[in-house]
């Protein structure tokens, strides 16, 4: 199963979970694809089967700058064939932010929502409040999504 991982990252921290789960994924026997500055094009090139958005949030509750082209772009397109695939969604924020703690990847999840794509686990919300570790943090929730995947 190739499963496409969609990053937008401000610090550089969820391109480090992207990273990380990109690794896991392709440890676990799947053909896992990230390119935290992949257009639309190339992640069609590679016909993904399922797909994965890991993003930080801004202190306003948006996506980074760095996902908001991707974004926009899926969003003109609809890309008919992403219509019915797995999919899920990790996001990043700070909790103390109140009511846009993990805006970024809600904003993911919507976007998927649109598509069709069907969402096989909730949102793994991380908090910078809490962890040090983030990518530690990611890997029971992603040891989660490869059994969804196998389904």
């Amino acid at each position: 199963m190739k499963v496409a991982i969609l990053s937008g990252s401000v610090y550089g921290t969820a391109e480090e979970v992207a990273r990380h789960a990109e690794k896991i994924l392709k440890d676990a026997g799947f053909e896992a694809w990230h390119n935290p500055r992949a257009s639309l094009g190339e992640i069609q090139a590679f016909a993904p089967d399922a797909l994965l958005a890991v993003t930080s949030t801004t202190g306003m509750g948006e996506l980074p700058d760095n996902l908001q082209p991707l974004y926009s772009s899926i969003r003109d397109q609809l890309p008919a064939a992403w219509r019915g695939l797995p999919g899920a969604v990790i996001g990043l924020g700070d909790a103390s932010y109140g009511d846009t703690f993990c805006g970024g990847g809600e904003q993911m999840r919507e976007l998927f929502g649109e598509l069709g794509v069907r969402e096989v686990l909730p949102m793994l919300r991380l908090d910078a409040s809490e962890s040090v570790t983030p990518e530690a943090d990611a890997e029971p929730w992603l040891a989660e999504l490869i059994i969804a995947l196998r389904g």
